[in-house]
């Protein structure tokens, strides 16, 4: 026979645990995807050295810019402030035109970064968006998206750019006078996506037969909802990646053809 003591704590004790799995469960939340990488970010000490790095330069070319006491348009007409050293009034010197360097490196450190965040969001958001149909569709589609890739590929990015940019701008580009910032940035940024289209298209492949992508499209989810709300958040990492160094590559393009005479007009 049952005891009726054990019995009634038995029932006592499931009952307990249900009420504490409901509370559990009212009470815990779904966390969203970008809040999980959120906290990650914040967690992670380098991503967090390097945010602040990146934000004191945003601080320096901006904020100094205004706050400096001279101007990037500055010359000294007597002559008496050319070649200077180093110094608290001048901490970068002056150059052959007695205008202060300092100043001259806060203005084209705005257009730098103006530059390369521009061609960063371009070829980022154009290779992406290419590599994710090529990827998706395949077929005949993949095809010509893949022939257009390996045709801009195959012709330098610089010389690309110089002759896009020589063409716009005519005879001031051949003088040295070079061209808009941002006329340079929207060539840099449509001829640099290339490798981000051939990275996501890979991973494309590999994600569009995924259980969860058949799933959704068992469920009747169309193709924006399945490129877009289960593909593509799943290559995040490699899209911020590669934008990253699409950031430090538009900076070294656009430094290359300002040294020809081809890029941004001085003393910017």
């Amino acid at each position: 026979m049952t005891n009726p003591t054990l019995q009634v704590a038995a029932e006592a004790s499931e009952a307990s645990v249900a009420e504490l799995s409901a509370s559990t469960f009212d009470s815990t939340k779904a966390r969203r995807q970008s809040v999980v990488i959120l906290r990650r970010f914040l967690r992670h000490r380098l991503a967090m050295v390097s945010l602040f790095v990146f934000l004191a330069l945003f601080i320096f070319a901006f904020v100094g810019g205004a706050l400096w006491k001279y101007s990037y348009t500055f010359e000294d007409t007597t002559g008496g402030g050319r070649y200077l050293a180093p110094s608290w009034d001048h901490p970068f010197g002056t150059d052959a035109l007695a205008a202060d360097n300092m100043s001259q490196v806060l203005r084209g450190a705005q257009f730098s970064l103006l530059i390369a965040l521009v061609v960063a969001f371009m070829s980022t958001g154009i290779g992406v968006v290419l590599g994710a149909i090529a990827g998706y569709f395949r077929g005949w589609v993949d095809s010509l998206i893949s022939r257009f890739t390996d045709l801009v590929l195959v012709i330098p990015g610089v010389v690309l750019v110089g002759v896009l940019s020589r063409n716009s701008f005519g005879s001031s580009a051949t003088s040295g006078g070079g061209g808009n910032w941002y006329i340079i940035a929207l060539f840099l940024g449509l001829t640099t996506w290339t490798g981000v289209c051939r990275v996501i298209r890979g991973m494309t492949l590999s994600l569009r037969e995924k259980e969860f992508v058949e799933a959704a499209r068992a469920l009747g989810g169309g193709v924006g909802r399945l490129v877009f709300r289960h593909i593509l958040p799943n290559t995040l990492d490699v899209i911020i990646v590669n934008a990253t160094i699409a950031v430090s590559q538009a900076l070294l393009i656009e430094a290359a053809l300002s040294f020809i005479g081809l890029g941004v007009h001085p003393p910017n």
